[in-house]
């Protein structure tokens, strides 16, 4: 397949969490188009087997390949860990994946302890058993599913009582093991980083994924020489399989912003 530098950048996730991803990769590189695929109805993937979220994934990438983009990116933890070396065997195109950001954490922490914060699906991978095996082997690393958490995001209720005292429930035990460090393994869970810091308060410091994706986004555009050079600020079309409200919502502020409900 030939991928042109004015196509756009394909990105899809299990509903509006990877916006927070999108966000990132349209700040740092701000002359490209994107497509945005919100796979809502398919919400969340962690609680999915294996098997299923492989399916699902290669179903989105198929979808994002019928809009012309020149690369992906798999805006999801959960669908990383499980299915992003078989999508990159299949598909000729460039993937670029996301994970809970282990590394950084263990390697900066003090305290020898550190938080992930993730879905099942996620925590429960090979690939994420053997990242925090190579790099967090000899810290406590304190896992915890998040349970209920992407559900609420879907629903615009992240400001709600029911999310905060949901995140009071997950976080407590976690910052009475020591963290210093908190790792968001899910890319919904960047939407609550103000509710969180309530609860953890600033001596925890927390980490999401977004940067780390967006650099090696840029990175691999310019390895494969598929930088858009144009002057012209990137157009944006982005596509729920369910009500839009909370995807509006999120993405309201950004310019050049298209969205659509699409059966798929």
């Amino acid at each position: 397949m030939l991928q042109k530098p004015e196509s756009p950048i394909g990105v899809f996730d299990s509903g509006v969490g990877g916006t927070s991803i999108w966000k990132e990769i349209i700040h740092r590189l701000p002359n490209e188009n994107t497509v945005y695929l919100a796979d809502s109805k398919n919400a969340p993937y962690g609680e999915k087997s294996e098997q299923e979220i492989i399916a699902i994934c290669i179903k989105n990438t198929e979808i994002l390949l019928q809009k012309g983009v020149k690369i992906i990116v798999v805006a999801c933890n959960t669908a990383t860990t499980n299915a992003i070396n078989i999508l990159r065997d299949q598909f000729d195109i460039p993937f670029i994946g996301i994970e809970p950001a282990i590394k950084p954490a263990a390697l900066a922490t003090k305290t020898k302890a550190i938080g992930i914060l993730a879905t099942k699906g996620t925590l429960s991978s090979h690939l994420f058993h053997e990242t925090a095996q190579k790099f967090a082997s000899n810290i406590s690393v304190i896992e915890q599913e998040g349970t209920g958490l992407v559900p609420l995001i879907e629903n615009n209720l992240i400001n709600s009582f029911e999310t905060k005292q949901l995140l009071q429930n997950l976080l407590t035990p976690m910052v009475a093991q020591n963290i210093d460090y908190l790792v968001l393994g899910c890319s919904h869970y960047p939407y609550l980083i103000p509710e969180i810091r309530e609860i953890i308060g600033d001596k925890v410091t927390i980490i999401d994924s977004g940067c780390a994706v967006a650099k090696q986004t840029e990175k691999i555009l310019f390895e494969k020489n598929l930088r858009n050079n144009t002057i012209q600020k990137g157009k944006h079309y982005l596509m729920s399989n369910s009500d839009p409200k909370t995807l509006t919502h999120l993405v309201k502020d950004i310019e050049n912003t298209v969205i659509d409900y699409v059966i798929f």
